[in-house]
This record gives structure tokens, sequence and C-alpha cells, in this order.
């Protein structure tokens, strides 16, 4: 079977204004590539333009290359902030990890199956409990603790760790640890936390204990870009699941857990595909 050819994704972004789709294929058309997907999308209220659109170009991955650096001043000569991802490239992204398993066990079993496109570089951890598993999966596995008096130096380390490793993506997988706005200042790559409740409601720790205490009937998870605003990132996936009076703390837990490994496996799988659109505290994420 052939290889399929590398593509080339941009989104981008910028006020609306008439002939937008018309320009950006056109563009891409008198340059003899290709147009596999477009999809657009249009802020009623801000008059904001967006779009994700996907194409074969013309020539060698070193034409690609230069095609990405002419879109890119394209876009801003029509006033569009834009971004190029080439498909070919596998972004390398670590794990964080503390006690809890499931994200980190369902997150690796897919990679393993092909489907995420990226390089796992590395499992960090603030305890060892996952320490044989990671490299029973054969990835590299690197403990940090944390403690409250040298939060500031582990913080240091995992940065410096993550510079080494090349990191492109930060997956929080049930990571209990607050990362600190210098962290993720200093870091300067997309980190995506899986929250086990449906923002913004019952934030903070135990939310199942706080639905079972109010007796209702969905329970959720969110998938979120991390933030120096703690659970207030934009957020990339959420999903439900309904539950009854008879359902304990117990049936909770275990219906969250499910929820979580679905909606933070699918963010990730869309960040990988370079369908998420950040504007704002908003995400666009496109079919």
């Amino acid at each position: 079977m052939p290889e399929a050819p590398a593509t080339l994704i941009a989104l981008l972004h910028g006020p609306d204004q008439p002939g937008l789709v018309a320009r950006v294929s056109g563009w891409i058309f008198a340059r003899g590539g290709n147009i596999l997907h477009a999809d657009q999308h249009r802020d009623m209220e801000a008059g904001i333009f967006f779009q994700r659109i996907e194409w074969v170009p013309l020539g060698a991955s070193g034409v690609a290359s230069r095609e990405i650096d002419d879109f890119l001043v394209f876009a801003a000569s029509l006033g569009m902030q834009a971004r190029v991802a080439i498909s070919t490239h596998r972004p390398r992204v670590a794990v964080f990890v503390s006690k809890a398993d499931h994200c980190f066990h369902d997150l690796i079993l897919r990679w393993k199956a092909a489907d995420f496109a990226c390089d796992l570089v590395g499992v960090v951890s603030n305890h060892t409990y996952l320490a044989e598993v990671a490299r029973g999966y054969g990835l590299d596995f690197f403990h940090i603790p944390v403690a409250t008096d040298r939060k500031s130096a582990a913080e240091a380390e995992q940065l410096a760790l993550l510079r080494k490793l090349g990191a492109e993506l930060v997956v929080l997988a049930r990571y209990m640890q607050v990362l600190s706005a210098d962290f993720l200042e200093g870091l300067g790559i997309p980190v995506i936390n899986i929250h086990h409740s449906f923002l913004p409601a019952f934030a903070g720790g135990r939310p199942y204990h706080q639905a079972h205490a109010r007796g209702v009937k969905l329970i959720g998870a969110t998938a979120h870009y991390a933030t120096r605003d703690l659970d207030e990132g934009p957020i990339i996936h959420q999903d439900v699941a309904r539950v009854t009076h008879r359902h304990g703390v117990e049936d909770l837990v275990r219906k969250g857990r499910d929820l979580e490994r679905l909606v933070l496996a699918q963010a990730v799988r869309w960040h990988l595909e370079n369908r998420v659109l950040v504007y704002g505290n908003k995400t666009v994420v496109f079919d």
C-alpha cells in the first residue's frame, strides 16, 4: 500500500471579511496544491473568522517547508494569525502522572496501537508507583519528588528535563500537583490536563463526593489546556454520564474514570491532529 503523501495543515483566525475562503483556497490552488479538507467557523458576536485547511503541496518536503513560510506571510497579509503543521511531524510528548493509573494505561495502550501520531519521550512523576509499569511499556521513567518546601526546585528540575527531552506537549494524566505560573511560562509548550469533573461545576477536590452530596443526575470530565488560573484554561473536550439516586460514591468514581479516559484521549488526539485553535480562553475544535 503506497504511503500517504505529506500534507500541510493550517489553522488561522482573525477579523472576518468577504472572500477569505476564496482567497485562501486560491492561494493554495495557484501553487499547485490539492485541498483535502477545509472547515471554517465565524464567531457572530466577535466577528472573528476561523479556518482549518489541509492540503497536499506540490513538490518535495523542502518545497513544503518553504510553502509553510510563504503561507504565514500570506495569512498575515489578510490580517490573520496562523500556524501551519506538516502531517509527517510526530510531536514529542511527555506524560506526567502521580498515583492514579487509569488515564496513564489508556494513553499508553492507545499510543502503542498507533492511535496517536506522536513519540512518547518520557513519563514524569512525583511518586514511584508507576515506575516499573512505565519501564515495562518501554518508556523512560523520571521520578521528581515534589514537596511544599522544594516545589520551585522540583519544577526547575522538570523544566530542565523537558527541555532535554525536546518535549513539545505535556499531558497531565491525573498528575495531582498544581503547576505554577512560572513553570507554565517557562515551559512555553501546551499542557493538557484532565479534570475529574464537568467544569466549572464542582471544581476543586473530591468532586464526586460533592456531586453525590448534591444528588446530581449527571457527572462529567473536562480536558483543558493548563494555564496559570487553576482549572480555568481553554476547554478542549467534555463528556457526561447519567447517574441516579441508586449510585453510590464508588459508582460515581468508576463512571468518572471511564469518562476521564475517553475525554483525555480525545483531547490529545485532536491536539495532535491540529484540530484545536485557541483564542482567548476558548477553543474552536474542527471536525
